[in-house]
């Protein structure tokens, strides 16, 4: 069975919306504007790359991606090579990026839960601010990867849904604290 990893940058107050400066939201770019840069605060991505074996996201975090990411051989080497998985139920094969390696538009959640009973490495979800809410709410992620920046942003997509549910148990298994008040966060899904 394979893993389902959420990874995510996140304010205190639970948004994730507009980390890297995507237009529309009046708080974009707050992980750069907000927060002095420290470089060892990002081992965990780097790492996320060399262990992911495939991407999974969400329609609009895929259109957003897939426009910049194919161009980014540097910093995505890995991620731009790896099996990538999109959950939509709109977008049609017809809109999918040629130049971004095989790529499986999955048409609802028991798609979802139907390939991670496949063979396989772990498979990691970026962005996606819905498909997160709706992964959680239907218990199929396994793993939180969270980098909690010390800034407020009250409005925005945030990473957890409000859906009454019953409390869903997280065991911590590593975290640090850095310099800049940046917080990693370990978490697998008891």
């Amino acid at each position: 069975m394979r893993t389902l990893i959420s990874t995510a940058f996140v304010s205190l107050d639970g948004v994730m919306e507009a980390p890297g400066g995507e237009p529309g939201y009046r708080n974009t770019g707050w992980t750069m504007k907000q927060v002095d840069f420290l470089e060892e605060a990002y081992e965990l991505k780097g790492r996320e790359q060399e262990e992911a074996a495939a991407l999974m996201l969400g329609r609009v975090s895929y259109e957003a991606f897939s426009a910049v990411w194919p161009s980014m051989t540097e910093e995505f080497p890995r991620y731009n090579a790896m099996p990538k998985y999109v959950v939509s139920t709109t977008l049609g094969e017809d809109a999918l990026v040629d130049n971004w390696g095989d790529i499986t538009i999955l048409r609802s959640l028991d798609d979802v839960a139907a390939l991670k009973k496949t063979e396989g490495g772990p498979i990691i979800v970026h962005g996606s601010a819905e498909l997160n809410r709706n992964l959680a709410d239907a218990g199929l992620i396994d793993r939180y990867h969270l980098l909690v920046f010390p800034v407020l942003l009250g409005a925005g997509k945030r990473l957890f849904s409000d859906t009454d549910k019953d409390a869903q148990k997280l065991r911590l298994v590593e975290h640090e604290a850095y310099a800049n008040g940046i917080q990693k966060n370990v978490f697998e899904v008891v």
